[in-house]
């Protein structure tokens, strides 16, 4: 397999992320959500002035995993106030972590995986965590290999669906090098 590259992204790359983000959600997603729930999530989410205003915050970073110059996964982190629910300790949230669906089972996921742990150690987080669909088996256990387990829940609304989300967490100390 052709070297995979991680590389930051930056307010210059919205349009890629917008297309990468759309795309991957609706790999993800689409078969197991309404149409109309899919497009307004899709259209709202993914709004090209909302992704640079989250690529410009500066408690949360982007990076795409590519292939040949080609955009074929990302990952997104926040800490501090970005983070999309408050924690007692330094903490690292891994927003995202999506990969095109003909990349997956490629390792794409891991890399990201080993780099937001890698910019937790960095940033002094105690622990990392995340939140996962809790009808979305395939990344729990991706998840749960890596060593997180669950901790609480909150609501993910997708539309007007009100969805169950599993947090999840580990410590960073322990992490694989």
């Amino acid at each position: 397999m052709t070297p995979l590259t991680i590389r930051p992204a930056t307010a210059q790359d919205a349009a890629d992320l917008q297309r990468i983000g759309r795309q991957t959600f609706a790999e993800t997603f689409a078969a197991s959500n309404s149409e109309q729930n899919m497009q307004a999530y899709l259209a709202d989410g993914f709004a090209l002035d909302k992704l640079t205003a989250e690529l410009q915050h500066p408690d949360s970073a982007f990076y795409f995993a590519e292939l040949v110059g080609t955009v074929v996964g990302y990952l997104k982190v926040n800490t501090g106030a970005a983070q999309t629910e408050a924690q007692a300790a330094p903490a690292l949230e891994i927003e995202r972590i999506y990969v095109l669906r003909a990349y997956q089972g490629q390792q794409v996921g891991q890399a990201l995986y080993d780099k937001a742990m890698k910019l937790a150690a960095q940033a002094g987080a105690e622990y990392v965590w995340l939140g996962v669909w809790e009808e979305n088996p395939r990344a729990i256990r991706f998840y749960e290999k890596n060593g997180f387990v669950a901790f609480g829940q909150h609501v993910f609304t997708l539309g007007d669906d009100r969805q169950t989300d599993i947090l999840m967490k580990r410590p960073v100390a322990d992490a694989r090098p």
